[in-house]
């Protein structure tokens, strides 16, 4: 079952430190750009992930081509994607271990989240963490 309850959300958030962004975009219009940007400032390290611009930086940051590339210690995998892909990012993130899939507004897989849920991962759909973070009054997250 997806975390729905402020008490599980805000323990996902205050509790990650590394952030996968896939669907990263280079385009200050696009709204994954003002994302990341809002959960750097917050203190997140994010890392964006998007193969049509590997290579690339976004906020001074490289992006990578997909998650298996990343070798860092993944909390949440953000997903800007259509509903439709998240099943094979959810196979990835499962892959890398990261501990949760937060799916952004607008994007809900019942199927994927079963399968991200059944490998031990948390589960957060159609909901945006820079919002959430807001609304809930999450301060600034403070790397170890």
């Amino acid at each position: 079952m997806p975390l729905t309850a402020d008490e599980d959300i805000r323990e996902l958030l205050t509790t990650a430190r590394t952030i996968a962004l896939v669907g990263a975009s280079d385009r200050p219009d696009r709204p994954s750009y003002g994302v990341m940007k809002r959960l750097q400032d917050h203190g997140y390290r994010v890392i964006p992930v998007n193969p049509q611009i590997t290579g690339e930086h976004v906020h001074g940051e490289f992006v990578f081509r997909e998650l298996g590339q990343l070798g860092d210690s993944i909390d949440i995998v953000d997903i800007f994607r259509r509903s439709d892909s998240v099943g094979a990012i959810v196979d990835e993130a499962i892959a890398i271990g990261a501990k949760a899939i937060w799916m952004q507004l607008g994007v809900v897989n019942d199927e994927a989240a079963a399968r991200a849920e059944a490998a031990g991962l948390k589960v957060v759909m159609d909901r945006c963490p820079a919002i959430e973070i807001a609304r809930l009054g999450i301060g600034p997250v403070v790397q170890d």
